[in-house]
C-alpha cells in the first residue's frame, strides 16, 4: 500500500500540471494588467519582464549548481572521508558580488519606473475626481461641470489625471487593462495618471475596488469607456445639462430651509420655487452603444433568491407613468417617506441644501444614459431597477438606500414595512428614471 501512494501523488501532480498548462493556453484575458494600452502599463510590464528574466536566470543557475553539487559530492561506498575545509575567500567574495550586481540591475529600473509613474501629469490633462463610497464610485469632471457615477468616460489619446479621495473607508481604484491601482483614502488625496492609447476609441474596460472595504466590497465595480475626443465632448456637454423634463431654475428667491422628521430621519426641505415658465428641453449627447459592449463587461449578477428574493409584478412596468414618477421622486415627503432628493441630486430639480459634496447617493441627473447601476453590478433595465427601488438592501447587502416597498423586510431597521410604495408607484418611478436621458 505505501508504494502506491507516491504513484497516486505523481499522477495527481501530472493532472494538475496538465490543467495549468491548458489554462495558460487561453488567448483572451479581459482583465489582464499585462497590456501596453497606456504608458503606465507599458512601464510596469517592462519592469515585470526584466525582473522575471533576472529571477529566472538566478533560479536556473542556483538549481543547476545545487544539482551538480549533490551529484558530484554525494556519498559513495568505499570512498575516503572528504577533505575538511574552513572558508574560501574567493567563493565568498564571488557570491557576495554577484547578488550585489543583480540587486543593482533590479534597483535601477525599479526606481526609474517609480519616478516615471509618480511624476505629475502633463499640463492640459483631463482632470477627473474619483470619490469612493461604500459601495459605489463617484466621478467628477471639474473642467466640464459634470458629475456621474460608476461609468467613467475618457477621451482616447488624452492624458487623464485622477484625483482620488474617499468619503468613508479605504478603497482602491483599479482598471487592470489601463493602469496600476492606487489606494483611495479619506482625508488624503492620492493621484494617478495615464493616457489611453488613441487606438482605444470605442473600447470598454472593467474597473474594481481592490481594497477590502466592507460587506459589499466585491460589488463595488465600474466601467471605463474610452471614446473618440469628439464623442467625449458630446457626452460631457449633454451630461452638464439639467435633467430632461426638469423645471428651469426660478429667478425668485427661495425661502430658508425647514427641518422635518420622516420615519425618524431629519430631512431638510424648503418651499419650492415658483414654477418655471418653460421646461428644460431634452437634448441628445453621445452615449456608448450598449450593443458594442463585450460580454465580459456586461453585469452577470443574478437576482437574489430565497429569503432575499424581491418579488415584483413585471406586467406593470410597460404602463409606468413618468410624470407620476417625477412627482413621487421629487415630492415623497407628504407620504411619510424620505424624499429621494434628500440623498440624490437631479440637476434642474429643486435640491434645497443638497450639494455634490454632501450628497449621500449617486447623481441621477442623466441616469438613463448609463448601462449599469448599483456599483456596476446590475444592468439598468426596468425589471431590475424596479426590484432595486422596492428593496435595495436585498439586492445589494449593505446598501444605504431606504427600503421603499410596502410589506418588505427592511434589513437595516430589522422590521417589516407596514407602509411604503406599491408596485404601481414603483413602476412610475422606474418610468421616470428611465426618462432621464
Amino acid at each position: 500500500m505505501p508504494r502506491k501512494r507516491p504513484r497516486r501523488l505523481a499522477s495527481a501532480l501530472i493532472l494538475v500540471a496538465g490543467a495549468l498548462v491548458l489554462a495558460a493556453c487561453g488567448e483572451k484575458y479581459p482583465n489582464s494588467t499585462f497590456t501596453h494600452l497606456t504608458e503606465f502599463n507599458t512601464i510596469i510590464d517592462g519592469l515585470w519582464n526584466r525582473l522575471l528574466l533576472l529571477g529566472t536566470i538566478v533560479f536556473v543557475f542556483v538549481e543547476v549548481l545545487l544539482v551538480f553539487t549533490l551529484i558530484k559530492f554525494r556519498r559513495r561506498e568505499g570512498a575516503p572521508e572528504p577533505k575538511q575545509t574552513h572558508g574560501n575567500s574567493t567563493l565568498e567574495i564571488t557570491w557576495t558580488i554577484i547578488p550585489a550586481l543583480i540587486l543593482v540591475l533590479i534597483a535601477v529600473p525599479t526606481v526609474k519606473a517609480i519616478w516615471e509613474t509618480e511624476a505629475k501629469a502633463i499640463p492640459g490633462a483631463l482632470e477627473v475626481q474619483v470619490i469612493g463610497h461604500q459601495w459605489w464610485w463617484e466621478f467628477r469632471y471639474p473642467q466640464y461641470g459634470v458629475v456621474t457615477a460608476n461609468e467613467l468616460y475618457l477621451p482616447a489619446g488624452r492624458t487623464v489625471n485622477f484625483q482620488l479621495n474617499s468619503k468613508d473607508v479605504i478603497h482602491s481604484f483599479w482598471t487592470p487593462q489601463l493602469g496600476g491601482k492606487r489606494d483611495v483614502i479619506a482625508n488624503r488625496t492620492n493621484y494617478i495618471w495615464y493616457t489611453p492609447d488613441s487606438s482605444l476609441a470605442g473600447s470598454v474596460f472593467n474597473g474594481f475596488c481592490t481594497e477590502y472595504c466592507g460587506s459589499s466590497h466585491a460589488n463595488m465595480r465600474f466601467h471605463v469607456f474610452t471614446v473618440a475626443p469628439a464623442d467625449f465632448e458630446s457626452w460631457a456637454a449633454h451630461q452638464k445639462e439639467n435633467a430632461a423634463g426638469s423645471p428651469l431654475e426660478a429667478a425668485a428667491p427661495v425661502a430658508a430651509p425647514k427641518v422635518a422628521s420622516v420615519a425618524g430621519i431629519k430631512v431638510s426641505r424648503a418651499a419650492k420655487p415658483a414654477p418655471a415658465a418653460s421646461v428644460q428641453p431634452a437634448t441628445t449627447g453621445y452615449v456608448f452603444p450598449l450593443d458594442k459592449m463585450p460580454p465580459y463587461t456586461l453585469p452577470q449578477t443574478p437576482l437574489p433568491v430565497g429569503d432575499r428574493e424581491v418579488k415584483y409584478d413585471d406586467s406593470l412596468l410597460p404602463g409606468g407613468d413618468a410624470s407620476r414618477g417625477h412627482e413621487l421622486v421629487t415630492n415623497m415627503a407628504h407620504m411619510g417617506e424620505v424624499p429621494c432628493l434628500t440623498c440624490h441630486i437631479i440637476k434642474g430639480e429643486y435640491k434645497g441644501v443638497l450639494t455634490d459634496d454632501n450628497a449621500k447617493a449617486p447623481n441621477l441627473t442623466h441616469f438613463a444614459t448609463r448601462h449599469t447601476f448599483a456599483g456596476g453590478i446590475y444592468r439598468a433595465d426596468a425589471p431590475t431597477l424596479a426590484r432595486w427601488v422596492k428593496n435595495a438592501e436585498h439586492m445589494k447587502p449593505g446598501s444605504l438606500m431606504t427600503t421603499l416597498g410596502a410589506g418588505q423586510y427592511w434589513p437595516s431597521m430589522k422590521q417589516t414595512r407596514t407602509t411604503g410604495l406599491d408596485d404601481r408607484q414603483i413602476a412610475d418611478i422606474v418610468a421616470y428614471l428611465l426618462s432621464l436621458k
